[in-house]
């Protein structure tokens, strides 16, 4: 199952989601680096340490970051969606639709309602 690795800003909701369909999470708040003013840069070395998929809603830098460096574990950046369940599900559809996500740049953008 693929693990994944949540930065401080994406939403603890969607993670228990996403959880019940099995995958598993490390958050950066439960790493106790959380308020601590890691950089990006930092965020994903981290991600590719642990071999974990690297989750955001900081889309700016972190497609920054896969250009520069394509080689991580897969970089799962996407809009905001209070409908955490939605965008739960979003998630989980759009990665069930992959092998791997070895180097992959997934994007997930909020429906529009």
């Amino acid at each position: 199952m693929i693990r994944f690795y949540a930065n401080e800003n994406f939403p603890l909701p969607v993670v228990q989601h996403l959880r019940k369909f099995g995958y598993e999470f490390i958050t950066l708040q439960e790493t106790g680096l959380a308020g601590k003013a890691i950089s990006d840069e930092e965020v994903l070395k981290y991600s590719i340490k642990q071999k974990c998929v690297l989750i955001t809603f900081n889309r700016k830098h972190f497609i920054h970051l896969h250009k520069e460096n394509p080689d991580h574990h897969g970089i799962i950046v996407c809009t905001f969606d209070p409908d955490f369940k939605d965008l739960a599900n979003h998630i989980h559809q759009a990665i069930a639709k992959e092998d791997n996500l070895f180097k992959k740049l997934i994007r997930i953008n909020r429906p529009m309602r």
